[in-house]
């Protein structure tokens, strides 16, 4: 005879209302950040081929989109900018009246209570493509400290209340921290992407930003996916240099990274669902392969709980109607 379980789990799966009561993990739309990508010009909405439904838009219409992410109840976007002219430096990436500088000061004039985050990277701004200053063939992690601290500076006096280096050079959140310190800027955050992968699934955000190096690749600085514990030594170097914020990316091939930091530190941790990861899931539901709204729910409820507190997606808007609706 077949015994009769008297520990029976699925009492708790017995109807919505009592699945409800005893759920683990929850999302809300102010867990969520929104990337925007803005360039200068006015009236510009240029769709990115490879990321359906993102676009790169010019200072008043970021403004607009902003105003409709707010609405949703997202607290939170985060900018990068695209500048018209590169050089060897990217000079333009701490220049007052570029398209980032512009419009942290144009959503914060008509949104105040919005959070602006900055990105800090010289990769969208340099004619090579990488993530700072070149000296004979490689990136030179020292002279690059000081333009990404210029760079933050910028961004600071620009209105953005969180500046997110994510160059991966050695020692720049100490550099950036110093600088805004230095500037008064004693009440800004920094967001640092500790955890920053060399990974495959950047490709689409290349596309959006210009940035794909012109030569080499950026193994020699961002983390080599088959390390896990060299993630906490990261983490644990940005948080003793004064970071906020730590962020992992990607978000959903490094969950597992995501569970060490949250289990290992107890600081404020965000995790990038990087572009890569966006479009594979767009382009399944636009062949009707997946239920596009049940997939990225259920992404982002792994990325939540595997740690996360906060989650940086293009998917942002539409979970946030989703969660609402």
């Amino acid at each position: 005879m077949i015994p009769i379980p008297d520990r029976r789990p699925r009492r708790l799966r017995a109807g919505e209302a009592i699945r409800s009561m005893v759920r683990e993990t929850h999302l809300r739309p102010e867990d969520l950040v929104n990337p925007l990508f803005v360039v200068n010009g006015k009236d510009i909405a240029q769709p990115i081929e490879s990321m359906p439904g993102v676009s790169r838009l010019s200072v008043d219409k970021a403004v607009e989109e902003a105003g409709r992410i707010y609405k949703l109840g997202i607290p939170a976007v985060l900018l990068f900018g695209i500048p018209d002219h590169k050089d060897a430096r990217g000079s333009a990436a701490a220049d007052d009246d570029e398209a980032v500088q512009r419009a942290c000061r144009a959503i914060k004039d008509s949104y105040p209570e919005m959070v602006v985050i900055t990105d800090i990277c010289l990769c969208e701004y340099t004619d090579h493509g990488h993530c700072g200053v070149i000296d004979d063939g490689k990136v030179a992690n020292d002279e690059t400290l000081n333009l990404l601290a210029e760079v933050a500076l910028s961004h600071a006096r620009s209105g953005a209340d969180i500046v997110a280096p994510s160059d991966m050079m050695d020692g720049r959140v100490a550099a950036i921290r110093s600088a805004l310190d230095g500037d008064h800027f004693t009440d800004r955050l920094i967001m640092s992407y500790a955890a920053k992968y060399a990974s495959a699934f950047y490709g689409p955000f290349r596309d959006a930003a210009d940035s794909t190096p012109q030569f080499g690749c950026r193994r020699s600085y961002q983390m080599d996916p088959a390390n896990g514990r060299e993630a906490l030594r990261e983490v644990a170097l940005d948080i003793d240099e004064a970071a906020d914020i730590v962020i992992v990316k990607p978000a959903l091939s490094y969950l597992d990274v995501t569970r060490m930091v949250r289990d290992n530190f107890n600081i404020p941790i965000a995790t990038y669902n990087v572009s890569g990861e966006y479009a594979m899931i767009k382009a399944a539901a636009a062949r009707g392969w997946l239920e596009e709204e049940k997939v990225v729910m259920e992404a982002l409820l792994s990325m939540k709980r595997a740690g996360a507190d906060l989650i940086i997606t293009y998917h942002a808007q539409d979970a946030a109607r989703w969660l609402q609706g």
